[in-house]
């Protein structure tokens, strides 16, 4: 890959670009029906969601799978990259596809957003469904006062660091395939070395790099900064709407037991399911079985009001 045109995969999607928020994004689409918005993790793009754009399009939705600010064709811009901005990123996309409001899932990151968006844009998730990751007021807990958790967040603390990131993640495959097999499955198939050199590859598009890094740069500031308690509070505000929660029991990045209390910030239905033998890249490592528990999830949403 050379440049972000690179990552315009062809298959039964439509590529998109969009413009909102004050930025210019790439999104995948396939399908009629409600919205469903798929948001990627670390270090993936749209692609990580190509099963789930094929299931849930046959089974009467219309999915779009969006790279986020900063990742694959997707705007690059300096700043942005914080919890606040990744919901109205969202928000935006939603409406700039057309619609009101969307189930939105995601993976990793990406979960974190969806998790987020009930509080920070409460008109336009009707759902969430969110994958590899606690609530993130659950998450900022055991972070700080779990010792394995601290330690499966080790790859991720080395994001912290000024510079040294950036030049690790294009200098080779070597930081992106550490990412990808310590927090799969030991026991999977995935990744192959075509996921690893895609991801790699990804990564190593301009600014990618630096725009990966402030997302896990801002969530670590954050959690000092005088205005971290403020963005805590509103994350623990109830969430109503429903939300399906799935993980894997060998997830190496967000421990299993690091997932409890996440429940308790939840008011409405909520749907908890663990995937034996599966790590933290659910979409790809269990592709089948994650498409038809969204699938299930979401016939039992009924059609959205309006």
């Amino acid at each position: 890959m050379s440049d972000a045109a690179s990552v315009l995969v062809d298959g039964p999607w439509t590529h998109k670009f969009v413009s909102a928020n004050g930025a210019r994004f790439h999104v995948a689409v396939l399908g009629d029906g409600p919205l469903v918005l798929l948001l990627h993790d670390f270090p993936q793009i749209w692609w990580a969601w190509r099963a789930q754009l094929v299931g849930l399009a046959a089974a009467g939705y219309r999915v779009a799978a969006v790279d986020l600010r900063g990742f694959g064709a997707s705007d690059k811009p300096p700043k942005g990259y914080d919890t606040y901005t990744a919901t109205s990123d969202a928000a935006a996309v939603i409406r700039s596809l057309g619609e009101e409001s969307a189930v939105v899932v995601g993976q990793g990151l990406g979960a974190w957003t969806a998790w987020a968006m009930p509080a920070l844009q409460p008109s336009v998730a009707r759902a969430v469904g969110a994958l590899s990751m606690a609530h993130p007021v659950v998450m900022q807990h055991a972070g700080r006062h779990d010792r394995a958790q601290r330690a499966a967040l080790g790859l991720l603390v080395e994001l912290q660091w000024p510079f040294r990131p950036e030049r690790s993640l294009v200098r080779d495959d070597s930081q992106v395939r550490g990412y990808l097999t310590s927090w799969s499955s030991p026991d999977g198939a995935w990744p192959t070395e075509d996921d690893i050199t895609r991801y790699a590859a990804a990564v190593r598009l301009p600014f990618v790099a630096h725009s990966a890094a402030e997302y896990f740069r801002w969530i670590g500031r954050n959690q000092v900064r005088f205005d971290g308690p403020i963005l805590t509070r509103r994350l623990s505000a109830p969430i109503t709407v429903p939300v399906l929660h799935l993980h894997g029991a060998d997830d190496g990045l967000v421990l299993l037991s690091s997932l409890t209390g996440s429940d308790r910030f939840v008011h409405g239905p909520y749907t908890r399911e663990v995937l034996p033998d599966v790590g933290h890249f659910l979409s790809e490592e269990a592709a089948e079985e994650v498409t038809a528990s969204l699938a299930r999830w979401l016939a039992g949403l009924g059609d959205p009001p309006g």
